[in-house]
Order: C-alpha cells, then sequence, then structure tokens
C-alpha cells in the first residue's frame, strides 16, 4: 500500500495541476471519484489486473465507466496503463482531493462528540476552526458515548482532543508518571 501511495504523488499532481490549469478541477474530481469506486471492485480489479487484457480495452473498460466523455481524463487513464499503474487509481484520486482542498484553502473535519451536535453549534464550532486555521471548514459528525463530554477534532494530521475521556487520561498518565 505504501508503494501505491508513493506511485500515486507525482501522477496526482500532474493530473491536478492540468486540471488546474484548464479549469476543470470538477469534472477531474468528479472522474477520479467513479474511478476510484470502481476499481475498489473485486471483479474490476481482477479485469485490470490480468495480463490477457490489452491495455486499451483496460482504459475502455473504465472510460465507459465515467458520467460523460472526458478525452483528458481517458488520456490520463492511457498513459497510467502504459506505467502498469491503473491499480494506484484510489491513490491518485485521494491524492488529487488532498491537492485540490490545499489549493482551495478547504479542510474537511471529523468532530467527535459525546452527544450529536445541533446546527448552533456546529456553525460556532465551524467559525471558530475557520478562523484559527485559517481555512474553509466543512464539518462531519460522528457521535462517541464513550468521550464521556467534550469532542475531539481531526483536521488532516491535526488532533484536538478536547473530551472528558482524555483528559482523564492525561491526568491518569501524569499521576502515574
Amino acid at each position: 500500500m505504501a508503494e501505491l501511495l508513493t506511485v500515486a504523488r507525482p501522477y496526482a499532481k500532474a493530473a491536478f495541476e492540468y486540471a488546474r490549469d484548464h479549469e476543470a478541477l470538477d469534472s477531474w474530481s468528479q472522474a477520479f471519484g467513479f474511478l476510484s469506486t470502481a476499481v475498489a471492485n473485486s471483479d474490476v480489479r481482477r479485469l485490470l489486473g490480468s495480463p490477457k487484457l490489452e491495455n486499451d480495452k483496460k482504459v475502455a473498460l473504465l472510460s465507459d465507466m465515467l458520467p460523460e466523455q472526458n478525452t483528458d481524463v481517458s488520456r490520463f487513464l492511457d498513459t497510467l496503463a502504459d506505467q502498469g499503474r491503473l491499480m494506484a487509481l484510489p491513490f491518485i484520486a485521494e491524492q488529487f482531493e488532498h491537492l485540490r482542498a490545499e489549493h482551495e484553502q478547504r479542510v474537511e473535519v471529523l468532530v467527535t462528540s459525546a452527544y450529536a451536535l445541533d446546527s448552533q453549534q456546529q456553525t460556532k464550532l465551524a467559525n471558530a476552526l475557520k478562523k484559527r486555521l485559517n481555512r474553509e471548514i466543512s464539518i462531519t459528525t460522528q457521535v462517541d458515548k464513550a468521550l464521556i463530554g467534550g469532542v475531539i477534532l481531526r483536521a488532516g494530521d491535526t488532533v484536538i482532543d478536547g473530551s472528558v475521556r482524555g483528559r482523564l487520561n492525561r491526568l491518569s498518565e501524569a499521576l502515574t508518571a
């Protein structure tokens, strides 16, 4: 998996730069979403991994799955197929979306709380995070009763643990150290 992630970075960067320069980020993002889902299917993975199936047939198969024809994406798929990198599509899609979020200065934040947050709390939290991170914020929430109270925020590599469980764990560690 780490190998595919490493392989995916330059392809994702090239695709992102092309899409950005041609003002086609939305269509490329949508195409990568479909392609990533398709490659996750075990039957499609088996077909793409088959040495009996020619590269142009593999590319045609993937291109036909797209909701709208995109010759630029098809040419990109040709390049991937020539290099034997079609299996890296989910990782390329992930890296592409990461580059797009950086470009658009937005971040996805996962908020885990002990209780469901209402829309007012979510808005207040989003505004505070927007001010702190200097980015547009998109919040996804989930509930974990084991937190007892408070919230845990995950924004990319940043984790802010403001939960009661986290505080109790830190207190326990301090007392036993």
